[in-house]
């Protein structure tokens, strides 16, 4: 959307005035509260131009001898304004000889209307002609004889014209996902713009793009809902182009697998791209637009030798007939607007086969006799619109890249990612002087190792923010490509990926929740914008922790700091909690778009979590000994299981009347499943009953004190529960008046949770040692506790971190200090890690730094109080980020003892079970060193950068006894940014 920019005697457009002008023409809902340095918005002073008025629609007038994309476009806003405004416009290809209005459309250079504008200099087409997918529209008074006055939308090209239009569409409040998402369309009998100029400049990002891949659910719903007769077809992928269009993309990788039809079959489907605009590649198995999945097995067939031998896959082997095989691609796709991809892989997502060459440096031999071949076929084929030409240095073919493959200067680079959204290698300087330019394939869905997550949108906005900033500081800016899946349930990622593809400044570091904010807005209107911001950010903060694609039993702690587990159950609850209350105020025709985009991903994490906690619950009530508690847990884990059964079968047979039929789908046959149903055990029933007691921190028993502390005056639990199926009558007694509890008793068949906590104003200061004792069914057991009290005063003046509970946990972007060096600083990314935000070294391009610490690296400096003394390791929480060229490192140290340097995981391996898998999994790395505390009192622990864009979330010191748990134990007291513990770590949430 364009941005305000004065010029000449006009006035500033402000923000407040540009939302309060677009209120008045009922268009808010649909616009930015800010602008991207991209676009311009001149103010003119003028009324606004009226689309529709009084029952009536002004005509669209767009040359026939534009081109079919923007004619096409043309008849979109046609619809559009009939879907705002109750009234279809006339669509027109000669000019009316009178008309008090008329919207004129056309592309300089293909327009003579708008080629006369121009040179009349009426039409300001600055920034405009001559670039790339740039559009102007303006308000012009006489345009031409007989016409009063105009609104002209004129592109720099083709696209940029489309993409004017559906600037146009967006501005009177229809939006990309009106179809896609059932984002409804307010209706309103006047329908205007405003007069003012607005321009869209050109996007960093010259190809910007998706991939369908692993589309089993979306080739389902297209064979039920779309195109019976096939398996995605032109139907289908005419609304995937206009759907492109609108999100200003340009570019498609098609559907590729086995169960879809492959995009060729349908003659239709390149045709019909070619007419969209849109521009057709290939993924990096596909090499020239060849699906190997269904094209070899036939082409083979007919090519058989001689001796009827069938031809291989194996350029080693059979490359008369591979040759031929894309020749014949080439040939047929030489008309359409197309990229070629070079190279080549196995079939279908397979590796590369050589049987006669086997060693790397064959290998590279090979490959590039490969690329000399497809180039010499697209040089004789289709000539010089052969172009883009990609390479793209997936998995292994990486490996032979780096060995030695000599890939044509003016052919593009594709990056990839290591599929879990961290780029594994990036240009270097010779690299991103090549004319071909670099481009990155980048992962929001996958299918592979070590594990899929294929269901719901779970990569944080802020992960990929901090990636795409990354690849464009060093130069990648010829074209994104994004893996997308099915492309439901990735409208939010796949919306903000396109808009920082076409405008990469628009969002800094903090402010990934304002594009949320405004991208809901536009979606449900503005004073809602806000509140969906927060529930998507923590929604992806959860999902960092662990992705619900990757939920298992025995992750997380159901045992220690208060039941990690339950806290995290607590969170998604509140979250839902918030998802509902803000849906309940939603008109009823925003309900099928807000259940869509909000609540399902919600709800279906949450049901996904909360099946496995109980799960969990129910293993670890098996092992103590549990009676009728056991089965509880084990209805509970069914119910959930069930619950989002029947949540997704209203997505797919409810919303927008069945629209949606197959959509959605956790357990898809042909690919990777979401977890499913977990295993669960039951305790036969016996006519008995008996006491038992399990403390925090302890599976079984109440071996390991609660402990209890001033500082963060924690409240702690103890499991009271029943061994067998009669009631059972229960007490407890605290050992100390000042010692509180939440019950003191009762009959309990099942189980209950008893909570402790401290008065802390009775308790004198020191360390204390008590107990509190639950008795029943002739048994007594005593719970320990260990209660330290350092006072108010000490509480009070402590500068920073405090050690408690045999640890210290921070948060790393709560640095008491911050100190930039070189150029170079530490800056917060908010939204991103496993808490609100992340600190994250900068600039990417920055050189990494071996030595000299404590004068040359920005620094992150955190005052820390021990109590104890000692030699302990101290766990620095990275978030995964790769260089396989160079290091991941980060160095530690404490006061002014010597840096201790913390190597990361620079490489993807592929593999299962290694450190990369870990650490995709779990979203982090920890990484491990030592510092020595000589003294007890205030120490300053020290950050150092040592390789740029290391981003780091927490930090965690183990001073003893710390229990290994998947997530970090909650945030040490800090005066400043953690001032109540308890109630920051959600203590309160885990009652069940």
């Amino acid at each position: 959307m364009p941005h305000s920019e004065p010029r000449g005697p006009s006035q500033p457009l402000t923000r407040k005035s540009f939302l309060r002008g677009m209120a008045a023409v009922g268009a808010a809902p649909l616009l930015p509260v800010a602008l991207p340095a991209t676009a311009e918005a001149v103010p003119s002073g003028r009324p606004d131009f009226p689309l529709v008025q009084g029952g009536t629609a002004v005509d669209v007038f767009v040359d026939a001898a534009d081109d079919p994309a923007v004619i096409r476009a043309a008849g979109d806003l046609q619809a559009d304004v009939e879907r705002v405004g109750g009234v279809r416009p006339g669509l027109r290809h000669t000019l009316p000889e009178r008309a008090a209005r008329l919207i004129l459309v056309g592309t300089i250079g293909a327009s003579p209307v708008i080629d006369r504008l121009v040179a009349q200099g009426r039409l300001d087409v600055s920034r405009v002609k001559g670039r790339w997918e740039a559009s102007v529209t303006q308000v012009v008074d006489r345009p031409v004889p007989g016409v009063d006055r105009a609104l002209v939308i004129a592109g720099s090209d083709r696209r940029g014209t489309v993409y004017g239009v559906y600037d146009t569409s967006e501005r009177i409040g229809v939006s990309p996902w009106y179809w896609w998402a059932d984002v409804p369309v307010l209706r309103r009998d006047t329908v205007t713009v405003p007069t003012r100029t607005f321009k869209r400049y050109e996007p960093s990002v010259r190809y910007r793009g998706i991939f369908i891949n692993d589309e089993q659910n979306l080739t389902t719903w297209s064979h039920r809902t779309q195109e019976p007769d096939k398996n995605i077809g032109p139907e289908t992928y005419k609304r995937i182009f206009e759907l492109l269009l609108r999100l200003k993309a340009n570019y498609l990788w098609p559907a590729m697998h086995p169960y879809s039809d492959f995009f060729n079959k349908h003659r239709e489907n390149p045709e019909l791209a070619d007419r969209y605009g849109i521009v057709v590649g290939s993924s990096h198995p596909e090499a020239l637009l060849r699906n190997g999945v269904h094209e070899w097995a036939p082409w083979a067939e007919e090519h058989r030798g001689p001796d009827g031998t069938l031809p291989v896959y194996d350029y080693t082997v059979s490359p008369v007939v591979i040759s031929d095989y894309w020749r014949a691609r080439a040939h047929q796709n030489a008309g359409y607007e197309s990229s070629w991809t070079l190279g080549m892989r196995g079939l279908h997502d397979s590796a590369l086969e050589t049987r006669y060459a086997t060693t790397i440096p064959e290998k590279v031999a090979v490959m590039n006799d490969i690329i000399a071949d497809q180039r010499r076929i697209l040089a004789e084929e289709v000539g010089p619109a052969a172009e883009p030409q990609i390479f793209i240095p997936y998995k292994e073919v990486l490996e032979l890249y780096n060995a030695g493959v000599k890939v044509p200067d003016d052919v593009t680079l594709i990056w990839p990612d290591d599929n879990h959204g961290n780029m594994r290698q990036l240009p270097n300087d010779t690299e991103r002087a090549r004319s071909g330019g670099n481009g990155i394939y980048y992962h929001l869905s996958y299918w592979g190792r070590p594990k899929s997550y294929l269901w719901l949108d779970t990569t944080q906005l802020a992960k990929v923010w901090q990636e795409l900033r990354r690849v464009y500081e060093h130069g990648v800016d010829r074209m994104w490509i994004f893996n997308v899946g099915d492309i439901k349930s990735i409208e939010t990622g796949l919306s903000f990926s396109m808009d920082m593809a076409w405008e990469v400044d628009r969002w800094g570091a903090g402010e990934v929740e304002d594009f949320l904010a405004e991208w809901a807005g536009r979606q449900f209107g503005h004073r809602h914008g806000r509140e969906i911001a927060a529930i998507r950010t923590e929604y992806y903060r959860l999902a960092a922790e662990l992705r619900p694609e990757f939920v298992a039993g025995g992750l997380i702690s159901t045992v220690h700091h208060g039941d990690e587990a339950g806290r995290r159950m607590g969170a998604y609850d509140r979250l839902l909690q918030r998802v509902r209350t803000l849906g309940a105020k939603l008109p009823e025709a925003y309900r099928d778009a807000y259940y869509e985009l909000v609540e399902y991903p919600v709800h279906g994490a949450y049901l996904m979590n909360l099946k496995y906690y109980w799960a969990d619950r129910n293993a670890l009530a098996v092992r103590q000994g549990r009676g009728a508690g056991t089965n509880r847990f084990a209805d509970l884990a069914e119910a959930a299981h069930a619950e989002e059964a029947a949540i997704t079968k209203r997505y797919n047979t409810r919303l927008a009347g069945g629209k949606w039929d197959g959509i959605v789908n956790p357990y898809p046959s042909q690919i990777p499943k979401a977890p499913g149903r977990p295993s669960v055990t039951r305790v036969a029933r016996q006519e008995n009953s008996g006491l038992g007691v399990a403390a925090e921190g302890n599976e079984t028993g109440a071996d390991r004190p609660l402990s209890f502390s001033s500082c963060t005056r924690d409240r702690r639990f103890v499991d009271v529960f029943n061994t067998g199926f009669l009631p059972v009558d229960w007490t407890a007694e605290a050992g100390r008046p000042w010692v509180r509890l939440s019950s003191a008793g009762g009959s309990l068949t099942e189980q209950v949770r008893l909570w402790v906590e401290i008065d802390w104003a009775r308790v004198p200061e020191g360390t204390h040692d008590t107990t509190v004792t639950v008795s029943g069914a002739g048994r007594r057991i005593e719970v320990p506790l260990r209660v330290r009290n350092d006072g108010e005063r000490a509480r009070r003046r402590a500068r920073g971190f405090v050690e408690a509970h045999g640890y210290v946990s921070i948060d790393a972007v709560h640095a008491d200090q911050r100190v930039a060096r070189y150029g170079c600083r530490w800056r917060t990314v908010r939204g991103l890690g496993r808490r609100t935000a992340a600190v994250e070294a900068v600039p990417s391009t920055a050189a990494p730094i071996t030595a000299d610490f404590a004068s040359r690296a920005p620094e992150l400096r955190y005052r820390v109080r021990f109590v104890t003394t000692g030699t302990f390791p101290v766990t620095v929480f990275r978030l995964p980020s790769l260089d396989e060229r160079g290091h991941r490192r980060i160095a530690v140290a404490l006061d002014d003892q010597p840096v201790t340097v913390l190597s990361g995981q620079a490489v993807a391996t592929g593999n299962r079970g290694d450190a990369w898998a870990r650490n995709v999994e779990d979203g982090i790395e920890k990484l491990t060193g030592t510092v020595t505390v000589a003294e007890p009192g205030e120490h300053v622990l020290r950050l150092f950068m040592a390789d740029p864009a290391i981003a780091v979330d927490q930090i965690v010191i183990d001073t003893g006894g710390l229990p290994a748990t998947y997530l970090a134990p909650p945030e040490s007291y800090h005066p400043v940014f953690n001032p109540d513990p308890a109630t920051a770590a959600g203590l309160d949430s885990a009652d069940s």
